[in-house]
């Protein structure tokens, strides 16, 4: 396990791993993606994934239109029942509940007022909204399948990235996601062992890869291929695995983002545990956001999947190698230069002293201890202003 060969040349471990999750932080993006979605909105494969995306990008059309000639029509008493009339369309068009949300937010009308109104004045008021919209034109994405539904509004030059184009990314490199390369949904941490086991079958508990109308999110792990960054306490080795995963939404909920790290396990819960190194990009999308996808994003996770994890190890074994205290004077010292306080000082020092049995030397220890510091903060700010400082510290280290 503790070899440096490139990832491509070591083999698979037989079972589960001893792992230390006191270490690094805590991520719980996972998690709460995990504990959202419905059964419908998860998937067993990376291939079902894509099929199912790919197909509603298939039905779907988009263009451009004038607001102002967009008819809104009221065709019961309910929100639910209004349709917009849009130029040379077929019929009438059903906004979805997000595409209403946008069309309310794009011609400033108050969409959580327009929600409780009957739908007749809800419609007149959507109307005089585009009547008087600055920007004059929309952009339209509709999806036909026995009746059009409007499942998105956004400014003509919104620049959409389609889910099924990050799927097929993340394809490239993972397959089906389910082992057939070394990229896979991740096993589970055995808290009573503290062991992680890699081989664990995917089902709708265990799946971590999701799509709703709105939005695709997928983690995969290469947890099969753990890595040796040095010793524990105890002698045993600290052993980390690589970790991505990535978001998109083609109808404007959000931006598309890919996160890179190496992590020690993830729990049932789809806690991710002992996470180093994150690193995330973002793209939003914006006219160029296509042509910024195809030459950043994606080839940026090609090379994290092919990547040899040299550089990683030698930064953990150079914070480890490199002792910058030996007294309680340097250990104060060390910390208040790098701003922290009297009280902050005396906690980094004390966590180190609970969970390492001696006091900080390495920058590595140091590091540890201001972890340790920042997983008990709860507010978020807090949080990631110490594990900056940490990062910081580790940076500077190789």
């Amino acid at each position: 396990m503790a070899s440096l060969a490139p990832v491509t040349d070591r083999p698979p471990v037989g079972g589960a791993y001893r792992v230390d999750i006191s270490r690094g932080r805590n991520v719980d993006r996972v998690s709460s993606e995990w504990f959202s979605r419905p059964d419908d909105e998860r998937y067993l494969s990376l291939t079902d994934l894509y099929a199912s995306v790919r197909s509603r990008a298939e039905r779907a059309t988009t263009r451009v239109v004038e607001s102002a000639a967009i008819r809104v029509e009221a065709r019961g008493a309910d929100r639910e029942q209004l349709a917009l009339l849009v130029p040379d369309g077929a019929g009438p068009v059903a906004p979805t509940n997000w595409s209403f949300g946008q069309l309310c937010s794009l011609v400033g009308a108050p969409a959580s007022y327009l929600r409780q109104l009957p739908a007749v004045l809800a419609g007149i008021n959507m109307q005089h909204g585009l009547l008087h919209h600055r920007a004059e034109q929309v952009k339209l994405l509709e999806t036909g399948d026995g009746c059009t539904e409007l499942r998105a509004v956004t400014g003509p030059d919104y620049g959409r990235i389609w889910d099924h184009e990050l799927v097929a990314a993340v394809m490239k490199i993972a397959g089906n996601g389910t082992g057939d390369t070394r990229w896979k949904v991740p096993g589970v941490l055995d808290w009573s062992s503290m062991r992680y086991n890699p081989y664990v079958d995917v089902s709708r508990e265990t799946t971590t890869l999701y799509a709703s109308d709105r939005d695709v999110f997928l983690f995969l792990v290469d947890d099969t291929h753990p890595i040796e960054a040095g010793k524990l306490p105890n002698g045993d080795p600290d052993l980390y695995f690589r970790g991505f995963y990535c978001w998109n939404s083609e109808v404007g909920a959000k931006a598309l983002g890919i996160a890179t790290f190496y992590l020690r396990a993830v729990c049932q819960n789809r806690n991710l545990w002992g996470v180093e190194n994150f690193e995330e990009i973002n793209i939003r999308h914006s006219k160029f956001a296509a042509a910024r996808f195809a030459h950043q994003a994606s080839p940026a996770l090609e090379r994290f999947a092919d990547s040899s994890p040299r550089h990683f190890v030698e930064g953990i074994r150079s914070a480890r190698d490199r002792i910058v205290a030996r007294t309680d004077e340097d250990r104060a010292d060390f910390l208040r230069k790098r701003g922290f306080s009297k009280t902050e000082t005396g906690r980094v020092i004390g966590m180190v002293l609970a969970e390492e049995g001696h006091p900080p030397a390495s920058v590595y220890d140091f590091v540890q201890g201001i972890t340790a510091l920042a997983r008990g903060k709860p507010h978020q700010d807090s949080r990631l202003d110490l594990e900056g400082k940490a990062r910081k510290l580790l940076e500077q280290a190789r």
